[in-house]
């Protein structure tokens, strides 16, 4: 395998989870990155060799991580990081960027925090299920997307499961409980004129207590999460059918087709028109 092989992924069809890019990367003694931040979640897992990582936590702190093989460590979308090679045995790592309505959620499940960002595992046989599904990725990235979607699922599954910090899901977790009957309503209703109220009545919560329970697990409101959902599904339409643009208004939740595209325009950047004609170039 060469020393660094990188891809991207370009596929932007997919709401819950999606991956950004993924690689490998043999580096040089003392190759480093950083201090940057990223705009993503980013996963490294060492296959061999050593590093230093300094993250910086919530409260500002710069905390110092001495990292081997089998370790891995988790950069949080925004977090401030530097990481660097060993002199004598540099490390060897597989990497993946990803994000999506459900990725903070997972990470927390995960127990890799953004004060302590590093992954150790307590399954064997799940780590190393990890650590293949993200050489299957570095080794596939002409796969169809669906495939590779899929195979970031199972490597997530592998963290998950593998990891010592995991945080055991219960039943007496009623917040992430909550939190998936939003968002079920969401994926059943979206195209429908609902408001948060709906979501909250649906669920027999207050509006007050939804809000506050999305900002923990999602990191957004209700109201935003709406409206990102909403959003990408017009992008689908727009990318894989010849439906007029009035049609795809209507279908994600916008009866005023002009509402639809001055709200487009503002999240996207551009008129649903000219998104649409971009992407068929």
């Amino acid at each position: 395998m060469a020393n660094k092989v990188r891809s991207i992924f370009a596929n932007e069809n997919y709401v819950d989870l999606t991956l950004y890019q993924f690689g490998y990367e043999k580096c040089d003694p003392l190759h480093a990155n950083g201090p940057a931040v990223w705009n993503h979640f980013l996963f490294h897992y060492i296959q061999s060799g050593k590093g230093q990582l300094r993250s910086k936590d919530e409260k500002g702190n710069v905390n110092t991580y001495h990292l081997q093989a089998g370790q891995g460590f988790l950069f949080w979308p925004k977090q401030q990081n530097y990481y660097i090679a060993d002199e004598e045995d540099p490390w060897v790592y597989t990497w993946v960027e990803f994000d999506g309505l459900h990725a903070r959620e997972l990470m927390l499940h995960s127990g890799l925090t953004f004060n302590y960002p590093v992954y150790m595992g307590r399954d064997d046989e799940e780590r190393e299920k990890m650590s293949r599904e993200l050489l299957w990725l570095t080794e596939h990235p002409q796969s169809p997307p669906l495939e590779l979607i899929g195979h970031l699922y199972l490597f997530l599954s592998g963290l998950i499961h593998s990891s010592s910090a995991r945080k055991e899901a219960t039943g007496g977790r009623m917040r992430d409980f909550y939190v998936r009957e939003s968002l079920n309503y969401i994926e059943q209703h979206y195209a429908e004129d609902i408001s948060v109220e709906d979501i909250a009545a649906y669920c027999s919560i207050n509006r007050s207590y939804l809000g506050k329970i999305f900002r923990s697990v999602l990191n957004a409101s209700p109201q935003e999460f709406l409206l990102k959902y909403r959003m990408k599904k017009a992008c689908e339409l727009l990318e894989i059918t010849t439906m007029p643009i009035g049609e795809i208004s209507a279908m994600v939740g916008y009866p005023n087709q002009l509402n639809f595209s001055r709200t487009f325009k503002n999240q996207i950047g551009v008129p649903p028109r000219e998104w649409r004609n971009s992407r068929r170039r």
